[in-house]
């Protein structure tokens, strides 16, 4: 199917053209027309499927269409609400790119940084607005945002929103739209806190499933290192000493860890830079600029300040540290081997995490190929001794886990899927 194919208007076309895109993705195919006939809609997608441009390339039909040209105030039409500063910026790009050749307006806000400029921008009328939940809440106490007359809401990434705790400001958000309106909602999983969530926003929504968040792209080259905690420093220059490696996102699990590792690659004579949430907006968003435009070869990051990175021809995925919700590995992961291209996922895992790798096995279905051959192998005595006690508190842990995952699972029933 080409987009051509999907009744989208010609200046959309155009734009999508001069982007060098004809054929749509998966959920972009699926998703696309529901949202041009105005229903309601659940999606389920994980990062790199094409999620933002599904319900981007709609929203700038749906508006085009109703824009009056010579009315002066512009309303907010459409609210994004998104849960992370990084994320907001790339959906501004793409309506950027996506509308192109229409006059509609909108403006990204978030926290962090002075509110003046995103104020002045709001006085001056704004037809799609894109928002973290804290600084949106702020403008609307303080009166520069009024959402009476939103015809479009889109919560994306709800599952991310949960883990950082916004949900209670979602719904401080929701209960200020107007009831009459059309919602899209997504998330990479659902857990039983979203699909409650969902019910409260959605109205007879379609449900569109693509990609499962428990696959992996197949372009996706993974392997997984067996390392003793104190060598996995050295480990990692030893694998960056190939400069073969153009670009490696590495992630860890805690902002001090991201800064740690950034100082150690340094100090080695590696170019790295750190992105997490205790980093001021400016220097977040250097350091993203810097890795995108390659003049810094490695960026380390936790998953939360990961979430909204979109880097073309990533090379390498490196998790120093592995996630201990086995979906954030797939979340992860997918950061490379995207819109076709080849990537590579290196793991390095440790005796504590051998728990959390048996758990991304079972969740992707497959085994991760071990690689032995390297300086710093993990000894058989590092390896935890697994007594008949703990051998019972694992299979109890996991039948947990398998419940918690099941509970996830949407029912068959008027789902669109996609293989």
């Amino acid at each position: 199917m080409l987009f051509t194919d999907l009744q989208i208007i010609e200046p959309i076309l155009k734009a999508l053209q001069t982007e060098g895109y004809t054929h749509p993705t998966p959920i972009q195919e699926k998703s696309i027309p529901i949202i041009l006939k105005k229903q309601d809609l659940l999606g389920c997608a994980q990062t790199g499927t094409g999620k933002t441009a599904a319900f981007a390339i709609p929203i700038i039909q749906l508006l085009h269409n109703q824009q009056t040209p010579t009315k002066s105030y512009r309303p907010i039409k459409a609210l994004i609400l998104t849960p992370t500063r990084e994320l907001a910026i790339q959906i501004g790009e793409s309506f950027t790119a996506y509308g192109q050749h229409t006059n509609l307006r909108h403006r990204v806000i978030f926290g962090g940084v002075p509110q003046k400029a995103q104020t002045d921008a709001l006085r001056a009328g704004v037809d799609i607005l894109i928002a973290t939940p804290g600084r949106l809440l702020d403008l609307m106490n303080q009166g520069f945002i009024s959402l009476q007359q939103l015809n479009l809401f889109v919560l994306d990434e709800a599952d991310r929103m949960l883990d950082m705790g916004f949900v209670h400001d979602v719904k401080k958000v929701i209960a200020k739209l107007p009831v009459k309106r059309q919602s899209l909602f997504f998330s990479a999983t659902m857990p039983p806190e979203i699909v409650k969530l969902a019910d409260t926003i959605l109205v007879n929504p379609v449900k569109v499933e693509v990609t499962p968040v428990s696959s992996t792209a197949h372009t996706i080259d993974q392997a997984v290192y067996y390392v003793q905690k104190e060598n996995k420093k050295p480990l990692l220059i030893h694998l960056l000493g190939d400069s073969s490696i153009e670009t490696a996102l590495i992630f860890t699990r805690t902002k001090h860890g991201a800064d740690k590792v950034a100082k150690d690659l340094n100090r080695a004579g590696i170019g790295a830079e750190a992105i997490h949430g205790n980093k001021s907006q400016n220097a977040r968003q250097r350091a993203l600029t810097n890795f995108k435009t390659r003049q810094t070869r490695v960026l380390v990051a936790t998953d939360i300040a990961a979430r909204g990175i979109d880097v073309e021809e990533l090379t390498h995925v490196i998790n120093f540290e592995l996630p201990n919700v086995p979906e954030t590995y797939v979340h992860r992961i997918g950061r490379t081997g995207r819109a076709g291209n080849n990537g590579i996922a290196w793991s390095f895992c440790d005796a504590e995490e051998q728990l959390y790798l048996r758990d991304i096995n079972k969740l992707i279905s497959k085994t991760i190929p071990v690689i032995n051959d390297h300086p710093y192998p993990m000894t058989l005595l590092a390896q935890p001794a697994l007594s008949v006690s703990n051998v019972k508190k694992e299979v109890a842990t996991a039948k947990n886990r398998s419940n918690n995952r099941g509970q996830r699972r949407w029912s068959n029933t008027s789902k669109i899927k996609t293989q």
